[in-house]
């Protein structure tokens, strides 16, 4: 996936800040949206769909931390990059512990510069993902999560709703595998490992 074609998402109460970073990856080829406040942000923002967001830890309002728990509680495909002063780097790398991609000490060009491609091959990762997801069938997904759990197909067919035969979850499971372009059930178990946020997708 074209990672060009993804929005970066700037969330930051400093308009100064915020004009850099604007400039900065404009100039890059990048698509993107500034906001200066959280609450402005998860307002407009589809949490649902992949992406970066630039994230500054401390505003006034509703804190990157707080944003970053929402984003989480929503099981969001975002990427997120924070934005940290120097007395905060230790609160920084707690939120990287908790399931953000990085964090930048600002201001720094030179980080955001390198930081932001591979949160944006990350975020690419993630839209294919969702791309390949949704090409499955609702009763596809449900066995997708039950093979991923270690289910035989005998015990697949016992708990679906309605039952069905096991040769049907047999060819379920083909055309899961085919789908997702994995080779069996042990990828498939750490292919949704690796992608939680899809557990909680149609």
């Amino acid at each position: 996936m074209n990672k060009q074609h993804l929005n970066i998402y700037i969330v930051d109460d400093d308009e100064g800040v915020r004009r850099s970073l604007v400039m900065l990856l404009h100039a890059q080829g990048h698509a993107l949206r500034a906001f200066d406040s959280g609450e402005s942000f998860l307002d407009q923002v589809d949490a649902r769909q992949t992406g970066c967001v630039i994230l500054d830890l401390r505003m006034g309002g509703i804190s990157g931390i707080e944003v970053f728990d929402q984003l989480l509680a929503r099981r969001s495909p975002l990427v997120v990059l924070f934005l940290s002063g120097h007395g905060d780097i230790e609160l920084a790398i707690e939120q990287v512990k908790k399931g953000a991609f990085d964090w930048i000490e600002k201001p720094s060009t030179p980080q955001v510069l390198a930081k932001i491609g591979p949160a944006m091959d990350r975020a690419a990762d993630r839209a294919q993902a969702m791309q390949r997801w949704s090409n499955l069938t609702t009763r596809e997904q449900e066995v997708a999560r039950l093979v991923a759990l270690g289910g035989t197909s005998k015990e697949i067919a016992r708990r679906l709703v309605p039952e069905c035969d096991f040769r049907t979850v047999e060819n379920h499971r083909a055309r899961v595998f085919e789908k997702l372009h994995l080779g069996g059930a042990a990828e498939l178990h750490g292919w949704i490992a690796g992608h939680r946020w899809l557990t909680d997708l149609g």
